[in-house]
């Protein structure tokens, strides 16, 4: 009976979980370049009466055996890198990549990683995201520039009132084996670790990396009615823990209640 008890109770911190990753997809549907989490769970050890095959004192075999599981525990939240939907733009400086790949910025020496693509200039002319961050390579656009273009291949051209070139150069991206072993940093940024891998820099369009779309961004990829019905499973999954507490309680008072 107590290990019901104990048993149930993890299958609630289990579903509490979940609930808060969906929770947390639901919180950045509107995040550029978000992307869900899934909550991953493996059961518990079991405890053996018998195994499965066992010979018996007659000399037969046990066709099945008895093993007793002893609950759940959570081992990963791992990130969907599924594409997000597009939305178009009035912002020139805003960037959509179509495929793998993504952004580096500079995080105070750091090289980090991003979906993003809203981005915006200094006052210097440097292309960065919403906190100032620079993009990798750095991107420069003088100040009497009247045009600023970006084809799928990563290739940007700022011209003058006259279409006459005032500085070019590439973005460039960057690609993991393991994305989902990226550590989440928060604002929209990611960073790379033993179970991600090096990073891998190449141009958009080469082979295994994504096409840049000017005045696009990439939305977070949340599905709401998928984050929906996860959530009221859950709910229901901790309901249902929570009564199977009860009632092995309940189980160990008529027990208790044996002897008067």
């Amino acid at each position: 009976m107590i290990r019901a008890l104990w048993t149930a109770a993890n299958g609630m911190e289990a579903q509490q979980i979940t609930q808060d990753v969906t929770a947390n997809n639901l919180a950045n549907i509107n995040t550029v370049g978000f992307k869900k989490a899934r909550a991953d769970f493996q059961d518990l050890m079991y405890q053996v009466y018998s195994k499965s095959g066992a010979e018996t004192t007659g000399g037969s075999q046990l066709p099945v055996g008895i093993e007793i599981g002893m609950g759940v525990k959570p081992v990963s939240v791992q990130k969907m890198f599924t594409q997000g939907d597009y939305m178009q733009t009035d912002n020139r400086f805003d960037l959509a990549i179509e495929g793998d790949g993504f952004f580096q910025i500079d995080d105070d020496g750091d090289t980090v990683y991003t979906r993003a693509g809203s981005f915006r200039t200094d006052s210097e002319g440097v292309l960065c995201n919403s906190e100032g961050l620079k993009l990798i390579p750095e991107v420069t656009i003088p100040d009497d520039a009247v045009n600023f273009t970006v084809d799928s291949g990563g290739t940007w051209t700022a011209t003058d009132e006259f279409g006459n070139s005032l500085g070019s150069g590439r973005i460039e991206l960057a690609k993991f084996i393991n994305p989902a072993g990226l550590t989440s940093l928060g604002r929209n940024l990611y960073a790379k670790t033993e179970g991600s891998g090096e990073a891998t820099v190449g141009n958009p369009g080469e082979t295994g990396f994504g096409t840049l779309s000017q005045n696009f961004l990439e939305m977070s990829n949340v599905n709401v009615v998928d984050e929906m019905v996860k959530m009221i499973v859950g709910q229901r999954a901790y309901e249902i823990n929570s009564k199977a507490i009860q009632t092995a309680d309940s189980m160990m008072q008529v027990v208790n209640n044996l002897k008067r």
